[in-house]
């Protein structure tokens, strides 16, 4: 077995294999022994050693470091792989900085009872002198020989110590070892508290006054009060000490502590045998201005500012798997520190780096809980603005969060040519949220009968009533059954106000079944959701029924504009849009894809205002429709889109940026005089955009000019691979 003062001294120097230790932070090095010594431990050979490093181990825990250490200390004479970086390096340091007493000394003779953590342990500690060590093997001197450089003769060196047995016995300090004394005295402590107050309730019982005691109560009552002094001495003091007179959170890094060390130690020097002179101190030290690059620096200048001890207990926790990544941000209370932290752990469990994705100015508060869980920074997009947008009268600037090139100036160009021509405008035609739960039944003919159940106008009343429960907002507007089988789907159609609805829906939805239950006790509830909605899937019951607002947007564009801004004609944009947005799709088999990219539009635009991106899926769902009116002179153009679902309240739409951007619309928030403006307002604005965008795209198509304005403004004039080695 290994002395761990030894054990500390040869495996920084040898098994490390790092001569610029001394120049390393703590918590590099602390890392470094982890990953050495995961699995494997050294037991110390007496207690000596064992209360020797508790006083440490348990002086870091009480300033910042786990609690646990020092317990897994106690409880098995033993340390393991997680707490071997932080204690061999306050072990060493506590050697090399006069706190602990050097192997040629005495334990107690150097040590002042102010440094320790208990009086107790002070008195515990033998005025015994230990042996000198062997020396060690001739290998081991010539790798130390051949470490020494020049710049260490400032040090005294001395041979290094063995791997032999230390000949201290456990019965130095106590009759038994620490563990089982500590376990004694907790044992005793609970068992004498529970006798004692299973007796008091006896008495209570019987009317007996409590103070009249008997033999076997008094030995309970000295026993307690005796476990409960040496408890209290052992881990108590220390604890009370350090709130009252709150020392630095550092004291090994202290520069007054260092000089008041480096005093002491010439003054121990002159003495006939010096206390440190078992420690060999002959390393190589190199200036604090070197840059060391270790086995764990892995991204090197990419890499995150270093963190606290306290961090990197953490963040060796997760790597781990002690600790979930899912519970950083309950367990911190810090968001933007827990982000930190499992981006880091992250870092090292892949081995990749996340340098480029940014991790501060975000409010990751503001996310909890509603839109992202387990964050490691934020992904930036470009906001770009087109319009005016002259829409019902109105003009809006259209924020468009996108990474293609050309979008939004083929946007803005459109809405230029609509804004030149008079505006558009927009009509409304369906405002409702669906979701469609599939139940079944034993029997096709029951799942019938609910069915006509739930079409009958006499039963809407009853069903409205229940459903409206789950919010001051939602109001019923129609149940739409379809039977497969004996499983039936049923298609809830809701008004939401400004909020796009989903959950209110599904609340509603769920009250109605509860409902339902009492007269439909044999009716199987299979899933809240049966596709039938539908939610996130181009559905053709979404294109004929429609899903959220049903909007159509059309604009009359003069024959003078399509010449001068467009730069082609009427004619050829009408049977271009005859041959690719009608019968091209057909052709293609498109369900609500009729038109030439509305989902660019839709897509860009719901980013920028905080709505679901995945529902751009059914959103996109358009036909745009081209004809010449006016003797053909002039460009009648409009889009039909059955299922825009957008919203101005919950989700996305509460952070900051998304935010700034639905502001920018004047459709922030909710609605105060009419429920449900803001989000209908909305939707007609992504109606008009993707007008916008469909004449102008149409019109690049008919001029041959898309090939040409891609590549002028979607294409990049760097060098990507010099800049991604720079």
């Amino acid at each position: 077995m290994v002395d761990h003062y030894e054990f500390a001294n040869l495996f920084l120097r040898y098994d490390l294999k790092v001569d610029e230790w001394s120049a390393l932070p703590s918590e590099e090095l602390s890392k470094l022994i982890g990953e050495r010594w995961k699995t494997t431990g050294v037991r110390f050979m007496s207690t000596n050693h064992i209360i020797m490093s508790f006083m440490f181990v348990f002086s870091a825990a009480l300033k910042g470091k786990s609690l646990f250490m020092p317990l897994r200390v106690l409880l098995t004479g033993k340390l393991h792989g997680p707490d071997m970086g932080s204690s061999v390096i306050l072990i060493y340091k506590a050697g090399n900085h006069g706190v602990v007493a050097r192997r040629t000394g005495t334990y107690r003779d150097c040590l002042p009872p102010s440094r320790f953590p208990s009086p107790l342990l002070y008195a515990l500690i033998p005025r015994r002198r230990l042996p000198s060590p062997p020396s060690a093997p001739p290998e081991m001197e010539s790798h130390h020989r051949r470490s020494n450089t020049s710049s260490v003769r400032s040090h005294k060196p001395t041979r290094p110590i063995a791997l032999d047995d230390d000949s201290t016995k456990a019965s130095d300090a106590l009759p038994l070892p620490l563990y089982l004394t500590n376990a004694f005295f907790f044992t005793l402590f609970f068992s004498a508290v529970y006798f004692l107050l299973c007796r008091w309730r006896e008495k209570i019982r019987s009317s007996t006054p409590l103070h009249v005691v008997t033999f076997s109560e008094i030995v309970a009552i000295l026993a307690s009060v005796a476990s409960f002094i040496y408890l209290l001495g052992f881990f108590g003091i220390d604890f009370v000490q350090s709130l009252v007179l709150r020392p630095s959170a550092d004291v090994w890094a202290s520069e007054e502590d260092e000089v008041e060390n480096e005093v002491l130690l010439r003054n121990e020097d002159a003495r006939k045998v010096p206390c440190g002179q078992a420690l060999d101190r002959s390393l190589r030290s190199l200036p604090p201005s070197a840059t060391i690059v270790t086995a764990e620096k892995v991204f090197d200048e990419m890499r995150m500012k270093v963190m606290s001890e306290e961090d990197e207990e953490i963040i060796r926790s997760v790597v781990t798997g002690l600790t979930p990544s899912y519970s950083l941000e309950s367990k911190l209370g810090d968001c933007r520190r827990a982000a930190a932290i499992r981006r880091e752990a992250l870092q090292r469990l892949t081995g990749k780096s996340l340098s480029g994705l940014p991790l501060d100015g975000f409010d990751y508060e503001s996310i909890l809980g509603q839109c992202c869980e387990m964050p490691v920074g934020y992904v930036q997009i470009p906001v770009g603005i087109a319009g005016p947008l002259l829409l019902d009268g109105r003009e809006y600037s259209v924020p468009m969060a996108t990474t293609e090139g050309c979008l939004v100036a083929s946007t803005n160009r459109g809405c230029k040519a609509i804004h030149l021509s008079g505006g558009a405008t927009s009509v409304l035609l369906r405002d409702g949220m669906t979701r469609a739960p599939v139940v079944r039944f034993g029997t096709a003919k029951r799942a019938a009968d609910l069915k006509l159940y739930l079409e009958d106008p006499e039963n809407f009343e009853t069903l409205s009533v229940v459903f409206n429960r789950s919010s001051r907002f939602a109001r019923l507007q129609g149940i739409k059954c379809a039977i497969a089988g004996k499983n039936l789907y049923l298609r809830f159609s809701c008004f939401t106000g400004d909020a796009m609805g989903m959950n209110m829906v599904s609340k509603g939805v769920q009250n109605v079944l509860d409902f339902l239950q009492s007269d439909f006790p044999d009716m199987d509830v299979i899933g809240i959701s049966g596709n039938f909605c539908s939610d996130k899937k181009p559905a053709a019951v979404n294109w004929i029924e429609g899903r959220g607002k049903s909007v159509v947007c059309e604009a009359i564009i003069k024959g003078d504009v399509v010449r001068k801004v467009l730069k082609t004609s009427v004619e050829s944009l009408v049977e271009l849009n005859m041959l690719k947005n009608l019968t091209g799709s057909a052709m293609a088999g498109a369900l609500g894809g009729f038109n030439a990219h509305a989902s660019n539009i839709v897509s860009a635009v719901y980013i920028a205002t905080g709505q679901d991106p995945a529902q751009n899926v059914e959103s996109s769902h358009c036909i745009t429709m081209m004809e010449a009116v006016n003797d053909g002179n002039d460009l009648h153009v409009s889009v039909t889109m059955p299922s825009i679902e957008v919203g101005t309240v919950g989700g996305g739409t509460q952070l900051a940026s998304q935010s700034a951007c639905l502001n920018l619309l004047g459709v922030k928030g909710a609605s105060k005089e009419s429920p449900g403006a803001n989000s209908r307002l909305l939707a007609s604005i992504v109606a008009g955009a993707v007008l916008a965008g469909e004449l102008s795209l149409m019109s690049a198509l008919a001029a041959g000019q898309l090939v040409k304005s891609h590549m002028k403004y979607n294409r990049s004039s760097k060098d990507v691979s010099k800049a991604a080695s720079s």
